[in-house]
């Protein structure tokens, strides 16, 4: 059957899957698997132990095997593949492309990485493997994939038919072939489309494109995404300081990438100081969640302390502390939103295209016409509210508020810049560090503009 048969998971399933590997029913997984895409299987056994999933796997093929183990999040497969025995493994790996080959050894010991990079009797896959494993994983020589069909710039057409067809087993996805030097030096590519519509005889060297875009080894995961998005390309070629042709990056890996970039930057933003899951034990997100709340505790405190020097104000006019919180929740949304959106230009790197002081000044113009009209529906409000004497204390919270917006929309859009500038991730400045600041800074502006208007 083919791997695309639809599959819906269900508790009954789960519950009747349990079951079959209680019993030893291996007939029962073989057959309510067989065709199943290995990413649903991956899904499955996410809600088994490590040697129920073992025993899933011991039923299916081999190959589906490989994609399954490829598919796992990278702390569940760490867990899973503890069962495992160095043999076993390295029949997977056999199998796999390189980059997830290495992926896979990065997260074992290096005595049982040693024994499966000996066990394997593929000497090119080995090769490939000893190379990957000295990048770093968050760079593009840990991201790419050895596996790739390139031809020399001396070639015929036939010659690159003949190569297509020796590596197609290796390679899983062709897009182009890369045309390189007899020094293997990236020059090109040649589409598959040229080579099809080339007669035999004609050479490389007439056909193909020096328009190529491609990374070096070195260069950050974050930006070889970037550039993959920005020239929508699906493979990006990688060459080492030389310019030697060393490997690809499908848009696969890059997908991983975005998606755990995604994951990092909402988590620091929700003030969350580490990687986590739902999974993970109650000290590691008890470890993960208590830093930001004690600096959220300390900046509760510290606003506190504010209120306490105006003490004598807000004793002698009750109604200021009315508009605390919406002093505080007003500067903290705004910040929120002007710090979210320079966040996301840092992200996409068009936050370069403009001067930072063209930037302060269009953030200063949203901010004076987003102060300017919360201004006027609180003075209307409040004058509602506090009726017709107090008049001048609406007129009073609306000059505050209308501060208040402009500092907040400052300190949004300064701080990730100023975080940026130095190295730290500007996302940072969207979670509760921002939220607190602009808490303090917002009560104690509107206490102070009160105090003066009152004793002007």
């Amino acid at each position: 059957m083919s791997l695309s048969v639809q599959f819906e998971l269900s508790k009954e399933y789960l519950e009747k899957l349990k079951l079959a590997i209680e019993q030893d029913d291996g007939a029962f997984v073989r057959e309510t698997m067989e065709g199943v895409n290995p990413a649903d299987i991956s899904a499955v056994l996410e809600a088994f132990n490590a040697e129920e999933s073992k025993y899933v796997l011991d039923q299916l093929d081999t190959w589906v095997g490989a994609q399954i183990i490829s598919d796992l999040d990278n702390d569940t497969r760490k867990e899973f593949l503890k069962v495992f025995g160095p043999e076993e493994i390295a029949k997977y790996i056999a199998i796999i492309d390189s980059d997830d080959g290495a992926d896979i050894l990065n997260e074992l010991p290096v005595k049982d990485r040693e024994k499966i990079i000996a066990g394997l009797d593929h000497e090119e896959k080995v090769s490939y493997l000893l190379d990957l494993l000295r990048y770093e994983e968050d760079t593009a020589g840990g991201l790419m994939a050895k596996e790739l069909i390139k031809a020399n710039i001396n070639w015929t057409v036939i010659q690159c038919i003949d190569e297509i067809r020796r590596q197609a087993g290796n390679v899983e996805k062709i897009y182009s072939m890369y045309v390189v030097d007899d020094r293997d030096k990236l020059l090109g590519r040649v589409s598959l489309k040229k080579i099809i519509l080339s007669d035999d005889a004609t050479r490389i060297a007439d056909i193909y494109s020096d328009d190529i875009i491609s990374v070096q080894t070195f260069m950050e995961d974050t930006e070889v995404a970037s550039l993959m998005q920005k020239y929508d390309l699906v493979a990006v070629p990688v060459v080492n300081l030389q310019g030697k042709l060393v490997g690809r990056i499908t848009i696969d890996d890059i997908v991983d990438v975005i998606t755990e970039s995604a994951e990092q930057e909402r988590q620091i933003m929700s003030g969350i100081s580490e990687d986590v899951e739902e999974d993970d034990n109650l000290w590691v997100l008890t470890r993960a969640r208590l830093p930001w709340l004690i600096f959220g505790l300390f900046g509760g405190l510290l606003g506190a302390k504010v209120i306490g020097f105006f003490e004598a104000d807000i004793r002698r006019i009750t109604e200021i502390a009315l508009f605390i919180p919406l002093i505080m929740a007003t500067g903290g949304n705004v910040g929120i939103q002007s710090s979210s959106i320079i966040v996301q230009s840092l992200a996409s790197r068009s936050v370069f295209e403009e001067t930072t002081l063209r930037r302060l000044f269009k953030v200063l113009i949203v901010a004076l016409v987003n102060g300017l009209v919360l201004g006027i529906v609180v003075l209307g409000i409040s004058y509602w509210i506090l009726e017709w004497e107090n008049l001048k204390f609406a007129v009073v919270v609306s000059i505050a508020l209308f501060c208040v917006v402009l500092l907040a929309s400052f300190m949004g859009t300064a701080t990730p810049l100023l975080l940026n500038r130095f190295n730290i991730n500007p996302a940072l400045a969207s979670g509760p560090f921002i939220t607190t600041a602009n808490d303090i800074l917002g009560l104690g502006v509107y206490l102070v503009v009160v105090r003066l208007f009152y004793t002007i």
